[in-house]
């Protein structure tokens, strides 16, 4: 079913996000993203002039090379767009992500190491966001199908999923878990 018909409108504004996950031969894996802003109207800037209509306003990317346990082992971003020209000047800072894990606290650690005057609103945004859940969906389903292919070999009981319970479809109690993962299927209050 559609969204509802919007009444008559003008677009202003696009966000565009683009995340990819990369396996890397040598065991590592490269998650990259890149945020772009655009107007569709021109504008005048304080440090660029004119902004033209469709010219991103911001345009950054960033690389997280990340291993198997979703530690960052290095990290790097490029400001290819930016209201002001000293907003690039933080792009190093991204680095001091090396040595964090993408797990529970990501979004607070990441405040900690590159927030507010230390680092970039949108590089943050990004990171926080897709860029997490980009690591998750390209690492965690893949070494899940390499040790099913194991478990298949050695027939050794599996261990408790890490997405169970992480969202409404995958509620411990819930449909999906029962189905996928009987063994770990926990019959709720409501349903006795």
């Amino acid at each position: 079913m559609p969204l509802s018909s919007p009444v008559k409108r003008n677009l202003i504004h696009t966000r565009e996000i683009r995340c990819m996950g990369y396996e890397r031969e040598d065991g590592l894996w490269d998650i990259e993203g890149r945020i772009t802003d655009t107007k569709t109207y021109s504008f005048n800037n304080l440090d660029r002039g004119e902004v033209s209509a469709g010219m991103p306003v911001h345009d950054m990317i960033i690389r997280l090379t990340i291993d198997s346990d979703l530690l960052v082992q290095k990290a790097e971003a490029l400001t290819e767009a930016a209201p002001f020209h000293i907003c690039p000047a933080i792009n190093d800072s991204v680095s001091a992500l090396e040595g964090l894990k993408i797990t529970s606290g990501w979004r607070r650690n990441v405040q900690n190491a590159i927030g507010g005057l230390k680092g970039c609103t949108h590089i943050n945004q990004l990171l926080t966001g897709p860029l997490a859940t980009t690591a998750y969906q390209s690492i965690i389903p893949r070494q899940n199908q390499k040790e099913n292919k194991e478990k298949r070999k050695s027939k050794k009981k599996s261990q408790r999923p890490a997405v169970i319970n992480t969202c409404h479809a995958f509620d411990a109690s819930g449909a999906n878990v029962k189905r996928l993962w009987p063994e770990f299927y926990e019959e709720s209050n409501d349903n006795k």
